[in-house]
């Protein structure tokens, strides 16, 4: 059951990372998993909370920042260790079959920490102002996807790595808006 399910793991890794090849997905998706790139939105983010929400915004972002954390010590910390996955990239009966379009890294494959936190920020912002602004679930949602997806293309995770990161990530984003909202100011 295990070998069939890492087989098929593997089968959609190759379609992803080596048939789904173009010059366009190697030029944008390299970018969408670097967290340099999103620097503005996450500034964006802060400046916005603390502009319109002021002393909650500020509690806003420090359990965005707390959400992030948790998400980074439970996957990468925790998880990853236990399991032991080796990425793709480090993956020596992979070495003719993939393609690699960012440097591998050491650390371990499974769960993706870029799903987990990106996951968990999405749905962490999407339960705190959903009633504000719903297009903020398929935006948040898609940009979440879009950084998971970029990590199976440039060939660092395997797709169960980055499915098991977003529910994680999910889970934790849900989790993280109650307490904020049990927490938060009353202003």
């Amino acid at each position: 059951m295990l070998e069939s399910l890492h087989q098929i793991d593997v089968e959609l890794f190759l379609k992803v990372n080596r048939d789904m090849g173009n010059p366009f997905f190697d030029w944008l998706l390299p970018l969408m998993r670097n967290r340099y790139f999103w620097a503005p939105l996450y500034l964006f983010i802060i400046i916005f909370c603390v502009k319109e929400y002021k002393k909650r915004g500020w509690y806003i972002i420090g359990m965005l920042a707390f959400t992030v954390a948790m998400g980074d010590l439970i996957a990468s910390r925790v998880i990853k260790p236990l399991a032991g996955r080796l990425r793709p990239c480090n993956n020596l009966d992979l070495v003719g079959e993939l393609v690699r379009r960012v440097p591998c890294g050491s650390g371990y494959s499974f769960p993706s920490a870029h799903a987990t936190n990106h996951f968990a920020m999405a749905v962490f912002l999407i339960f705190v102002f959903y009633d504000k602004w719903k297009p903020i679930l398929p935006i948040g949602l898609a940009w979440a996807f879009l950084i998971s997806f970029s990590q199976i293309y440039v060939g660092v995770h395997y797709p169960i790595d980055t499915l098991v990161g977003a529910l994680l990530g999910s889970l934790i984003g849900f989790t993280t808006s109650i307490i904020y909202k049990k927490i938060q100011p009353q202003v």
